[in-house]
């Protein structure tokens, strides 16, 4: 698994809701999540879906229910939940200044030191491995988006949230974003992810939730 864990994972929602200003975009929301289970949100355009994951990442405000990590709610847990979670939005997030190595290498400080070995390790599993040292600036919007995915795999946290995680990838790029996620879950991971793309998933632990666009 991409962290380490001596407790069974779990993540739980108990009746939240999501508003954006005064717009309801969902309302008692309540599920459950455990070690190599998945949760895919679902939803057309504007329905809510980065709303939700921003809330459940602890990244946006839940004024109605809880979001609880093993059992605990997150109003109590901040700190221990940021350390075990890798977030992925739209915004791949990378510096265009800075090279693959060096956009794995400053993001890994900030969690753990990672070795020069761990970050050519990465950066070959996406393929990203001869572009290593170049600036993220000259690279193809797939290739930053690899970049991003290598930077989450690096970070070796239990729980992933992915927002649209195959914008900018192709066929290729796709095929490792499926092998990354099916064996994060595969060794006891989470991960909640929206996509309007199918993802070629093996396990059967897969919730789905679908949001309904407010009217």
């Amino acid at each position: 698994m991409s962290g380490q864990a001596t407790t069974p994972l779990t993540l739980s929602a108990c009746g939240v809701a999501v508003w954006r200003g005064d717009r309801c975009l969902c309302r008692d929301l309540s599920f459950e999540l455990h070690a190599g289970e998945a949760l895919h949100v679902q939803g057309s355009n504007g329905a809510g879906k980065t709303s939700l994951i921003r809330v459940l990442a602890g990244l946006g405000r839940c004024d109605v229910g809880e979001v609880l990590w093993q059992g605990e709610s997150l109003r109590r847990s901040g700190a221990t939940y940021r350390a075990a979670i890798g977030y992925l939005g739209h915004s791949n997030g990378v510096k265009l200044g800075l090279s693959p190595r060096e956009n794995l290498a400053a993001a890994g400080a900030l969690r753990h030191a990672p070795a020069s070995a761990d970050i050519d390790s990465t950066l070959a599993q996406m393929n990203l491995y001869a572009y290593a040292d170049m600036p993220c600036g000259v690279l193809s919007m797939g290739q930053r988006r690899r970049a991003a995915l290598a930077r989450l795999l690096l970070a070796r946290v239990p729980l992933w949230f992915l927002d649209e995680p195959l914008a900018s990838l192709d066929i290729a790029g796709a095929g490792l974003l499926n092998e990354m996620l099916n064996r994060h879950l595969s060794t006891g991971g989470l991960a909640v992810f929206a996509t309007h793309q199918p993802l070629q998933l093996t396990s059967s632990s897969v919730q789905t939730l679908t949001l309904d666009r407010p009217t």
